[in-house]
């Protein structure tokens, strides 16, 4: 009888997290459309500057490269920044065209720690009543009752090759 309980409750707490998703990847999706549109007025507003003195955007990390420690430093949080923005794009590009269940198969755009480490501190967990939050349930459900069936057969194995020895 225990074992049936915490099969069950494994169901209910696996149902429980995976309707979660629906709406955790909403959110990351809006976080991740706010952080592309702030990197991309950055990147624009350095081309524009190289563009003002007449020279392309590889030519203005030269020049700034070039201008002391300082320089340099600057010219690599640039460059870093202009290729975060570029992967973030694709990844927003990703999301936004993927339905709620292909969200899941798409689980490598959501790779950004800090934008997931930021939708989850603000996530509040919500009853999923939209269809794809139930699907998401119904296969937590059913994900959380095999993964707790194999650890109890797992275990009553375990216990009958215990006793035969």
């Amino acid at each position: 009888m225990f074992v049936r309980a915490l099969t069950l409750a494994g169901g209910l707490a696996g149902a429980a997290g995976l309707s979660q998703f629906p709406e955790f990847s909403q959110q990351y999706t809006q976080r991740l459309a706010g952080k592309v549109e702030e990197l991309t007025r950055f990147v624009e507003e350095f081309d524009a500057d190289a563009a003002n003195v007449g020279v392309s955007r590889e030519q203005a990390l030269i020049d700034l490269a070039q201008g002391g420690a300082i320089g340099t430093e600057r010219a690599q949080t640039i460059v870093t920044t202009i290729e975060r923005q570029n992967r973030l794009s694709t990844a927003l590009l990703q999301l936004r065209s993927a339905g709620p269940f292909t969200r899941a198969y798409h689980a490598n755009a959501f790779t950004d720690g800090e934008l997931a480490r930021g939708t989850l501190s603000d996530f509040k967990p919500a009853i999923p009543l939209t269809f794809e939050g139930l699907i998401f349930a119904g296969v937590g459900l059913l994900m959380g009752l095999g993964l707790f069936s194999g650890f109890s057969a797992l275990g009553r194995r375990l216990l009958l090759r215990r006793k035969d020895a």
